[in-house]
């Protein structure tokens, strides 16, 4: 069969903006603890995700939760916050899960699985890939008086939602001394240190404003992620990251 010359142009337009495309941001979050010892799997799952990045068309945004109803359990988890706590309780009642258990992962804040059962996770990432997301964009990053400043821009939302912006420690490990890991060395990556509402949005409206968060300490790595949530810490519609050094 044979093709004009414009035909044969325009496909090969078509294939390089399907190769151009961006890909689909997927937001994944590990409850988890290193009072747990069913959990280091999991942590290390999470940070073969990061580096492998092993879904085609995808990008997984990670993020680990350290809860604190294990730190009177033998080991205090220096990364533990009563924050996460009461954001996996959110979700294991809207997701309707009999009660909050590590490790556990949840995509998108719409599907919850334990955090080690990578074939699972596999399954579910396969799926979130294909669903139109909100675009957004983090600009103008400065970093001033011990502040994270940026701009935060999104596409039209479908539906109202609110948008986050958090702050992660790019890697950290610890020396576990007691507790159920006591004498591991423990390994983390994109751990959770704050997450805000930068503000709300009405569905078929965008987003764009400038926002500040601390900075963490000098001198360590930093993710920037800025996140499109529904209502009530329901699903997540679009997600963006950015390193900090």
């Amino acid at each position: 069969m044979k093709i004009s010359l414009v035909t044969f142009l325009l496909l090969i337009c078509l294939g390089a903006t399907a190769e151009s495309a961006a890909p689909t941001p997927i937001v994944v979050e590990l409850f988890t603890s290193e009072g747990c010892s069913s959990c280091p799997p999991a942590d290390a799952l999470l940070r073969k995700l990061d580096s492998s990045q092993p879904i085609a068309g995808a990008q997984l945004i990670v993020l680990e939760e350290h809860v604190d109803y294990w730190d009177d359990l033998g080991w205090k988890d220096p990364f533990s916050s009563r924050d996460w706590t009461l954001r996996q309780t959110e979700y294991a009642q809207r997701l309707n899960v009999r009660a909050p258990y590590t490790p556990q992962m949840v995509v998108n804040g719409g599907v919850e699985l334990l955090g080690s059962d990578s074939a699972r996770a596999g399954k579910v990432f396969d799926q979130e890939r294909s669903l139109t997301v909100v675009p957004i964009h983090i600009t103008d990053v400065r970093i001033e008086g011990g502040k994270v400043h940026a701009h935060v821009a999104t596409g039209e939302v479908p539906a109202k939602a609110e948008v986050f912006v958090a702050l992660a420690l790019d890697h950290a490990d610890t020396e576990v001394k007691r507790g159920e890991n006591g004498g591991r060395h423990l390994e983390h990556v994109n751990v959770l240190q704050n997450l805000s509402s930068a503000g709300k949005v009405q569905k078929g409206q965008s987003f764009s404003k400038d926002v500040v968060v601390s900075a963490g300490k000098p001198g360590i790595t930093y993710r920037l992620i800025a996140l499109i949530q529904e209502p009530d810490q329901g699903k997540i519609v679009g997600a963006t990251v950015e390193r900090l050094q």
